[in-house]
């Protein structure tokens, strides 16, 4: 049975007041964001308190404050959601997968977009023009790699995904996510609803994809940590919107459907496709595996 593969379902031998109060789906998303808002008020005193934000700090220190700010109120709500409400073990971010899905999450990501560059290259629109040794490295893999790829898929995959693919099904939970993510990028610097309707499709379905054949969050985490580092640090190219120096000094020319203009890469075609063709591969052996979850009623009525 295809339910036998998702990480939580609410028992059925509970009083329905905490069937629908506590353990439903909705009401476990409301206490996560709940929790997730408290504490990220509470980290944010916290990193003021110690400095870390003043003008006079060094990027370092801003960067492990914005570290903090993703991290902390995440981690702490994720785990009282599941050790204290759903009362189970973490296994999607079980730390011995961190070598196994983790690492092989980062090499995908790593080599995807690695791919999205060979193309861009060769059609003439992403140009190197220098490197950059002394590069301050540090404090973007920080924060775009490590902090966006643990926080982003907490919630985006570990929070929205896994439980509305348990009461909505599969379906219904792919396009909700993505729609989710997608939209939680309409903000960034030069973004457009070209550049989050693009992460949406690329980034939004295939993570989810990614957790739903996996079921670990490190394998999402380790995809998505890769794909901001190389994006940044190596390729010098924004990171949804946001500037970054990398090792390498380039620039993108062309039309702004090919070269993702002032968002990056991501606003890309060429991002699009190549990580559509991915999500497809993955869907096959979801398929395959006849793995994807009906809806809650359905399931209760077959």
């Amino acid at each position: 049975m295809p339910t036998a593969q998702l990480a939580f379902v609410t028992p059925s031998n509970v009083p329905g007041w905490q069937r629908w109060l506590v353990l439903s789906p909705a009401a476990r998303i409301v206490f996560f964001a709940a929790m997730l808002i408290g504490f990220f008020v509470l980290t944010h005193a916290a990193v003021l308190a110690l400095g870390w934000t003043a003008k006079g700090a060094d990027p370092l220190h801003h960067a492990l404050a914005t570290l903090s700010l993703q991290l902390l109120p995440t981690l702490l709500g994720y785990v009282i959601l599941v050790r204290l409400i759903e009362r189970r073990r973490m296994r999607e971010l079980s730390p011995r997968a961190i070598l196994t899905y983790g690492l092989a999450g980062f090499l995908v990501g790593a080599v995807l977009f690695s791919v999205v560059i060979g193309v861009l290259w060769l059609a003439g629109s992403y140009h190197v023009t220098g490197t950059d040794p002394q590069l301050d490295w540090l404090p973007q893999v920080l924060v775009a790699g490590i902090g966006a790829g643990i926080g982003e898929e907490i919630i985006a995959r570990g929070v929205i995904f896994r439980i509305v693919e348990e009461g909505l099904g599969t379906w219904w939970a792919l396009a909700i996510s993505a729609l989710f993510f997608g939209g939680a990028h309409i903000f960034n610097p030069g973004a457009t609803l070209w550049s989050s309707a693009a992460i949406a499709i690329e980034a939004g379905l295939l993570l989810a994809m990614l957790y739903h054949v996996t079921r670990s969050l490190w394998a999402c985490i380790g995809l998505h940590a890769a794909w901001n580092i190389m994006q940044g640090t190596v390729y010098g190219i924004p990171v949804s919107g946001s500037a970054s120096k990398g090792w390498l000094i380039s620039n993108r020319t062309g039309p702004d459907w090919l070269s993702g203009g002032v968002f990056g890469a991501e606003a890309s075609v060429v991002a699009l496709l190549a990580c559509s063709m991915l999500t497809i591969a993955l869907l096959v052996v979801a398929l395959r595996r006849k793995s994807i979850v009906r809806p809650s009623w359905a399931r209760a009525t077959r």
